[in-house]
């Protein structure tokens, strides 16, 4: 009974500290702005309100597997995050988290949430919610990032799933509407990353991973970053060409698209070594602003009307 007494205090602990292991595999922040972008497509999807139970479980199935897709990306990259400065510290590359263990929380956190979009909201989901989960743990991670400097573009796919998840968790069926919103974040995408690329260009190359400026050069991916950022600014104006929003929606992302792109011809003249990341930065906020600047638009038209 004494040896019980005295081994349980830090028996405690260890088990907090394994709980904070797993969740660290998660990636919270990013599933949090993945699933912002799958709220607005939720919205968007229905004149009014959308069903509170299909928001709910909608976004407590994506946010389960989007952790999954997360935990996955873990475990196949755990040796190339071990050799970069950005990723050492994550609970599988430093080896605080047996392989095993996270492999077996991202496959209990990956069926738990397909199989509540397919129980409780609809097959259709559910069905693209596991495609999205396989485009981005094994298409992306598996294959694409160690094949090719066009990773990011062939894996934006996966990574630009979320709003139209959020619509079809709605109307149980895939329009133009949200393939657009597709669009946006698929076009996003490129100059988000590889202004991240650009800044942590040595650890990508001490990894043996061909992200574009490691293949072909910094000045290169700039000129990149340029043309996909004006790519960009197309996309986030076609809701208003097709009518799916309005002169609101206009102002608010014309004001976002000047302020990106001024980030992004300060990471094209390469003449401030923080740019790269400066953008980075920017870019998470402005793809919140622009589906904030949608929700807002959508609901006072209707407020309007």
């Amino acid at each position: 009974m004494r040896n019980i007494t005295m081994t349980l205090p830090t028996a405690v602990p260890s088990m907090l500290w394994g709980w904070k292991e797993l969740l660290g595999l998660c990636k919270i922040k990013v599933v949090a702005v993945m699933l912002v972008c799958t709220a607005v497509g939720m919205a968007l999807a229905t004149p009014g309100l959308p069903p509170l139970t299909n928001v709910m479980l909608g976004l407590a199935g994506v946010g389960l597997a989007s952790c999954g897709a997360a935990a996955f990306n873990h475990v196949i990259d755990r040796r190339l995050d071990a050799v970069m400065t950005r990723t050492a510290r994550r609970p599988v590359a430093s080896k605080r988290l047996p392989v095993a263990i996270a492999l077996g929380w991202a496959c209990m956190l990956s069926v738990a949430g397909v199989g509540l979009l397919a129980w409780q909201v609809n097959h259709l989901t559910a069905a693209l919610t596991f495609a999205s989960l396989i485009g981005y743990a094994l298409i992306y991670t598996a294959f694409l990032k160690r094949a090719t400097p066009q990773n990011i573009v062939i894996g934006g796919v996966a990574g630009a799933a979320p709003p139209l998840l959020g619509w079809v968790a709605i109307t149980g069926h895939i329009s133009s509407e949200p393939l657009l919103l597709m669009l946006i974040i698929f076009a996003w995408t490129p100059p988000h990353f590889w202004a991240l690329a650009i800044h942590k260009r040595d650890d990508y190359a001490r990894a043996g991973i061909p992200m574009l400026p490691v293949t072909h050069g910094i000045p290169f991916t700039r000129l990149q970053i340029w043309l996909y950022g004006w790519l960009t600014v197309l996309a986030t104006l076609m809701p208003v060409m097709i009518g799916m929003s309005g002169a609101l929606y206009l102002f608010v992302v014309m004001c976002l698209n000047a302020r990106f792109m001024v980030w992004n011809w300060r990471v094209w003249r390469g003449q401030d070594p923080a740019a790269p990341i400066n953008a980075f930065w920017f870019s998470i906020r402005y793809l919140l602003g622009v589906f904030g600047a949608l929700l807002l638009d959508h609901y006072a038209a209707g407020l309007v009307w």
